[in-house]
C-alpha cells in the first residue's frame, strides 16, 4: 500500500465556466486555469502521483503546452488511471475536501463520485468528497477562489 496528499487551488473570475470533479456548476464565476482548472481533479491527479513518487500534474501535464489548453481535467485523470494501472496499482480509496465560500456544492457530489470512481475504475463507495467553507476567512472564504485537498491509498494489484 501506498499512500499520497494532493491540493490545489484556482482563482474565480467571471465568463469562466465552474467545473468541480467533471460537474458543471452554475454560478457566475469559474476557476481560472490552463486547463479546465477542475481543482478537485487537479488535487486527485497530485495525490496519485504522489503515492506513486511520480511527480506532480505540472511535470506530467505542463500549462506550457498548448496541448492541455483547455482541456476536460477527466482526461487527465483517465491518463493518470493508466499510469497507476502499468505501475501495477489500483484506488484502495480517496478522500477528498473542497473548501469553497460559494456556491453549495452538496447536490453535486455524489456525481462528483460518480466521475472519479469510473474515471479510476473503482467502486462509488471507495471515492468520498466533502465540501466546506472558510467562514468568511481568507480569499477562499471572500469569493475569491476554491481549493481542494486530497488522500489516496493504493493497493498493489
Amino acid at each position: 500500500m501506498r499512500i499520497g496528499y494532493g491540493y490545489d487551488v484556482h482563482k474565480l473570475l467571471e465568463n469562466r465556466k465552474l467545473i468541480l470533479g467533471g460537474v458543471n456548476i452554475p454560478f457566475e464565476k469559474g476557476l481560472l486555469g490552463h486547463s479546465d482548472a477542475d481543482v478537485l481533479i487537479h488535487a486527485v491527479i497530485d495525490a496519485i502521483l504522489g503515492a506513486l513518487a511520480k511527480g506532480d500534474i505540472g511535470m506530467l501535464f505542463p500549462d506550457t503546452d498548448e496541448n492541455y489548453k483547455d482541456i476536460d481535467s477527466r482526461i487527465l485523470l483517465k491518463k493518470t488511471y493508466e499510469i497507476m494501472q502499468d505501475s501495477g496499482y489500483a484506488i484502495g480509496n480517496l478522500d477528498a475536501t473542497i473548501c469553497a465560500q460559494q456556491p453549495k456544492l452538496q447536490s453535486y457530489i455524489h456525481q462528483m463520485r460518480e466521475n472519479l470512481a469510473s474515471d479510476l475504475q473503482t467502486d462509488i463507495s471507495n471515492i468520498s468528497i466533502k465540501a466546506t467553507t472558510e467562514e468568511g476567512i481568507g480569499f477562499i472564504g471572500e469569493g475569491k477562489g476554491i481549493s481542494t485537498a486530497s488522500a489516496v491509498l493504493i493497493i498493489k494489484i
